[in-house]
């Protein structure tokens, strides 16, 4: 239907929530081509990725790693992910927006003797998602290879044959569902999408849109987006990133990262979720980010770095029934439980803390996506 209103359903859209509803009842198809796709080759493709990747890259070939990137203060550069696809050869995907500035990166720290190159390939590919209860039985109906949970394991990517196409699918997600990104050469894009679209009718599969993958899937699991949550002022354990153990190679970072460990966080990134959204007209007020979170008497949070409490994304939580919002607190205000204010529009409405750290607040030990 055309808009009424050039402003009409700008910003949200109640076909959004049923894309999302659908999407984890049966299936989702979501075109991705919009990301930033570069190799790293060459005998010191290993030393490029380990100096930049938070995360160890000397995996097996075939290995999927979501890493933070980082700056020296140990801020974040990026957060992304990299396939070793063969010993010296390693694909980086990156979000389209940003994708310039981190393979500008990856450049500048390229090898002065040769033996590392970068090969740009974000206009040479289509990207496809595929998510959802129904993904496997979706994709297994076009092709013969192993899609099984113990044949094509989570964060594992291989080439697989779908019909005449061969694709490079990697089981990763960022809607906390099962299900694979799909690579192939874009002028075969189109007909993977029909392949894949004839397959999922019988499964009421449905195209989903960057307001299910970027908003209402992303929040209901807690996980960061750059620019948003991952920004140059706060670091990996503020945002909850930080792993068990941490790499003996060096990166950039490395030094303010175990620095960082090593300290309390100062601040401490959580969801929220919106009590109550009834302003003072009667009309109900949702939240779209950067509004100030308050303590209950209105006064602003400052953590001790001087950084104010705001929020960072916000977005329907359609699977809860909730508005999610979330935001960096004082670590001593986070807790699960803990009550607040945000201002929208010049008026207080009241949040509670529903999650901290990187605990979800959907499918909280990932059954589905491991499924």
């Amino acid at each position: 239907m055309p808009r009424t209103s050039e402003w009409e359903a700008r910003w949200w859209s109640p076909i959004i929530n049923a894309e999302h509803l659908q999407m984890r009842e049966s299936a989702g198809i979501v075109d991705l081509s919009a990301f930033a796709i570069f190799d790293v080759t060459g005998p010191s493709a290993l030393a490029v990725v380990q100096k930049l990747a938070v995360r160890q890259m000397d995996v097996a070939v075939g290995r999927v790693v979501y890493t933070p990137i980082l700056g020296i203060n140990g801020g974040f550069k990026s957060d992304l992910t990299i396939m070793r696809l063969a010993q010296n050869h390693f694909r980086v995907v990156t979000g389209g927006a940003h994708g310039m500035a981190d393979k500008k990166w990856f450049s500048d720290q390229l090898p002065a003797d040769g033996s590392a190159h970068i090969v740009d390939l974000t206009s040479a590919y289509t990207t496809i998602g595929v998510w959802g209860p129904r993904a496997r039985d979706i994709l297994a109906s076009i092709t013969k290879d192993d899609l099984s949970a113990e044949g094509f394991t989570f964060s594992t990517c291989k080439m697989i044959e779908c019909g005449p196409l061969r694709v490079l699918a990697s089981r990763i997600s960022y809607v906390g569902e099962l299900g694979w990104e799909l690579y192939i050469p874009i002028e075969q894009g189109a007909k993977l999408w029909d392949l894949i679209w004839e397959a999922g009718k019988k499964h009421e599969m449905i195209p989903v849109g960057i307001g299910v993958y970027g908003t209402t899937g992303r929040l209901e699991k807690s996980y960061r987006a750059y620019g948003n949550e991952l920004e140059t002022e706060y670091n990996v354990v503020e945002a909850g990133m930080q792993t068990a153990k941490i790499k003996d190679q060096e990166f950039i970072g490395k030094e303010a990262h175990l620095r960082h460990r090593a300290e309390k966080p100062v601040t401490t990134l959580c969801s929220l979720t919106v009590d109550d959204h009834t302003s003072s007209t009667g009309e109900k007020r949702y939240m779209l980010g950067k509004e100030p979170i308050l303590t209950l008497d209105g006064g602003p949070i400052v953590d001790s770095h001087g950084r104010r409490s705001y929020v960072t994304s916000a977005g329907s939580a359609p699977s809860l029934g909730k508005h999610v919002l979330m935001t960096y607190l004082p670590t001593d205000l986070a807790v699960m439980g803990a009550k607040f204010l945000v201002e929208y529009l010049g008026e207080k409405y009241p949040v509670t803390v529903a999650g901290v750290g990187s605990a979800p607040l959907f499918d909280p030990t990932n059954e589905r996506i491991l499924s």
